[in-house]
């Protein structure tokens, strides 16, 4: 998809590489997307909770993309790239060949994915230990980390571990296939890996978990050069991946962030004034950005570092410089919405009506909604239907990923108005789960007064409401649907030169596009459903113990 180009203008290109596919666009010194494009990746699930990519996939998928969003551009107008991926961790032997992360020896099968999460005995001795380190990632370390997933491959794939020569989180690893440099963003080491802005790497840590074999080389397996998120890397595009990529050798590329960074970069500095918002002429500490898709990231910044337990970080500089992030999320929400809706008996009608409607099954439920709601508003229809929503463990606020998901109300029928109710009640616990790691946000010290949303998520209003009235805080959506991808793109911009930081970037890339604002008449609805929500975990961990006794 491309719009026309304007003559004389610079461009930036950013690469998003996301759980299913990757996405490439074309954008503006004004945060315009002017082209984009995108391409499915493979995704291997070979035994529950098992979930493997390949990298030689997603780099050609990222050049195919990337060609055909610059296609009959001037050449001389594109400035600089961005990377963007999900927190996935590539392995890679001593010659920079994929190397296998499954029992198979599939060896094109090297990547394991940030929701895999096979290394759960792992984390629990990593927690175990009590190493000061995880008082950086909200007290627990979390299975969708590094450091467990490396010790699971040492542990159980020796062959693999002892011909290892490099770990990659992913968006290094596509850095690195762009400039021939194995160094790393600052954002995946420090969110991801344990390394500290400070202090560096702990050895002391990895040496109480067993991978003291990471220590003995320098860190030269997990990478020893770190750069800020946006910082050029090495002399730009090497030959090689300027000519997959279908850009001039030596363009700037920049040292990426994980893809909610990106998404939390291309929103969280956007200039509000004039939309009547809270957050006008507050600082930026009084944002969240939430980047919204398969899962949901809730990101926060303060200028001194604030600890919330359960919720990760704080991190200093992983996403906007000079400021420390605490991460909330959730691990399963688009998945989750996907996984209840298509799962229901009533969804081949669902299909079926969609399509003659010639509508998604999002937008068709929507619809469905407003009509039985009669004279109630929509959200009031699930008063008897309750959801917790961790059915892929809880992230944030609780650290438990042994947390499963639950459904309270539910009743013999099974037509399309039950499967409307419980996609309503599903996107609800979501955004009871998104209050309840912002409450712990505050009781920790954060000030936050805006939501700012972004993703696949946002586009369905449902989703926004729903998060506005629940939150009771208004929500901003970004004129580009696309955010992360610009997000992406103010690094290739950073990295060019042509802004002489991040926050100058974000400042003039960031738009508005819309405001949503809380219905505050129901209030006292969804307060009383909070209180349910907070029961169902206290009777989740009541009959658990129960069972355990």
């Amino acid at each position: 998809m491309q719009e026309q180009e304007e003559p004389g203008a610079r461009y930036y290109v950013g690469v998003d590489v996301g759980s299913a596919s990757v996405r490439a666009a074309l954008v503006d010194g004004h945060g315009t997307v002017v082209a984009h494009e995108d391409q499915p990746i493979q995704v291997w699930e070979p035994r529950p909770d098992h979930y493997e990519q390949s990298s030689a996939d997603i780099w050609a998928a990222c050049c195919s993309v990337t060609k055909k969003v610059v296609c009959g551009v001037d050449a001389g107008q594109i400035r600089g790239v961005g990377f963007d991926a999900t927190c996935s961790l590539v392995v890679l032997d001593k010659q920079f060949q994929p190397l296998a992360v499954n029992c198979e020896g599939q060896n094109h099968r090297n990547v394991i994915m940030w929701m895999d999460h096979r290394a759960a005995t792992q984390v629990e001795h990593i927690n175990a230990t009590q190493h000061r380190v995880l008082n950086y990632v909200g007290g627990a370390m979390s299975v969708e980390m590094q450091p467990p997933k490396l010790l699971w491959v040492k542990e159980n794939l020796p062959e693999s571990w002892e011909k290892a020569g490099y770990f990659f989180d992913l968006p290094d690893f596509l850095s690195w296939k762009a400039t021939g440099v194995t160094a790393r963003s600052l954002c995946t080491v420090v969110c991801k890996w344990t390394y500290t802005s400070d202090r560096g790497w702990d050895d002391s840590f990895w040496k109480m978990i067993g991978l003291e074999d990471l220590v003995k080389d320098k860190y030269e397996k997990i990478g020893n050069h770190v750069l800020s998120p946006g910082e050029a890397v090495g002399k730009g595009l090497t030959p090689e991946a300027a000519k997959d990529l279908g850009l001039p050798e030596g363009i700037a590329v920049a040292a990426s962030l994980i893809d909610a960074h990106a998404g939390g970069l291309g929103v969280i500095g956007a200039d509000v004034k004039g939309h009547n918002l809270p957050c006008e002429n507050q600082p930026i500490t009084s944002r969240v950005a939430m980047i919204c898709g398969t899962s949901s990231c809730h990101m926060g910044v303060s200028e001194t570092p604030i600890f919330v337990p359960g919720v990760w970080g704080p991190y200093f500089s992983a996403m906007v410089p000079g400021l420390w992030l605490n991460e909330g999320g959730q691990s399963a929400t688009g998945k989750l919405i996907d996984h209840v809706v298509r799962g229901h008996v009533a969804f081949p009608e669902l299909q079926s009506k969609a399509a003659a409607s010639a509508h998604s099954i999002y937008t068709y439920l929507n619809s469905h909604l407003d009509l039985i709601k009669k004279s109630l508003p929509v959200g009031f229809l699930t008063v008897d239907l309750h959801v917790w929503p961790d059915f892929h463990g809880n992230r944030s606020p609780l650290a438990d990923p042994t947390l499963k998901g639950m459904v309270v109300g539910l009743t013999l029928s099974r037509g399309l108005d039950e499967l409307a109710l419980i996609y309503l009640a599903t996107i609800q616990a979501i955004a009871l789960g998104t209050r309840h790691i912002l409450e712990t946000m505050q009781a920790a010290g954060h000030d936050i007064n805006t939501l700012f949303l972004c993703g696949g998520l946002s586009k369905n209003p449902l989703f926004v409401q729903m998060h506005a009235d629940i939150t009771g805080k208004p929500v901003v959506l970004s004129k580009e649907v696309e955010s992360v991808l610009v997000g992406a793109a103010i690094l290739g911009a950073c990295a060019s030169g042509d802004f002489a930081s991040i926050q100058e970037a974000m400042a003039k890339m960031g738009k508005i596009g819309r405001v949503v604002q809380p219905n505050h008449e129901h209030k006292r609805f969804y307060d009383k459903k909070y209180k349910v929500f907070l029961k169902l975990v206290e009777h989740q961990r009541e009959y658990r113990s129960i069972m355990n006794s």
